[in-house]
């Protein structure tokens, strides 16, 4: 995940621009991309966002997770579209970045700056710090964890653990114990269930965020392959 902050809106609309003509040389892929400005009142809002082909659907992810913290609002849902405000719900899990890189990036986007926030993959990261470094960006980077499912494996394992362990006892109490072990059980396999669930989508949203990214990396491949087939053709 690659964070720009600059001054103001029009440097960063530069340093989208930037981005962009790195990607059409083959310098770095960007899957997602996204203009950001701080409002006085300490909300982030969308100005510009760039999503390409069937990454399109996925802005809201990883890319929109971290746009929703940065917002310091209680969540985020971020679509496509441009123009609107942090809200709903994100968190650092689906951002799939520390903690320590979104407050970074909060000192750093202060009221009246802008941002351009963008999943991109580089072979290294010279050609990205000079192009930003020029229109006056401090850059951020932070390599997006893998470990994401692991933590709702262990929340999901917590719940099921007390589950058993509240199962176990309820087949030991008397009746009017029962009642309120019932109860708790009925509100943990509540939680469970929940749990369950989204555990799913999320992983089911990885999945489709991985075939994404290699279907626009396949698409460029073709593209470059296509031009050179007309470049060779020519007289």
């Amino acid at each position: 995940m690659l964070v720009a902050v600059f001054d103001n809106l029009s440097k960063a609309q530069q340093g989208l621009g930037a981005l962009g003509q790195l990607d059409l040389d083959g310098t770095i892929t960007v899957y997602a991309q996204a203009v950001v400005v701080r409002n006085p009142d300490g909300t982030t809002m969308v100005k510009q966002s760039d999503a390409r082909g069937p990454f399109r659907s996925l802005v809201g992810t990883s890319l929109g997770a971290l746009i929703g913290l940065l917002g310091g609002a209680p969540g985020v849902a971020i679509g496509a579209n441009v123009g609107f405000f942090a809200g709903g719900t994100a968190d650092l899990n689906r951002a799939r970045i520390g903690e320590d890189f979104v407050d970074d990036v909060a000192k750093a986007l202060s009221p009246g700056r802008a941002a351009v926030v963008a999943e991109i993959e580089e072979d290294t990261t010279g050609p990205v710090d000079t192009q930003m470094e020029a229109i006056g960006a401090s850059v951020f980077r932070r390599t997006l964890s893998e470990v994401r499912h692991t933590i709702h494996d262990d929340h999901i394992a917590a719940i099921k653990a007390d589950l058993a362990e509240i199962k176990a006892e309820y087949a030991q109490a008397h009746a009017e114990r029962k009642a309120k072990l019932q109860e708790k059980i009925s509100q943990l396999e509540s939680r469970l269930q929940a749990q369950l669930q989204k555990a799913k989508e999320r992983r089911e949203a990885a999945e489709c965020e991985e075939r994404a990214k290699v279907e626009l990396l396949q698409a460029k491949a073709a593209a470059a392959k296509a031009t050179a087939a007309e470049t060779h053709i020519k007289p």
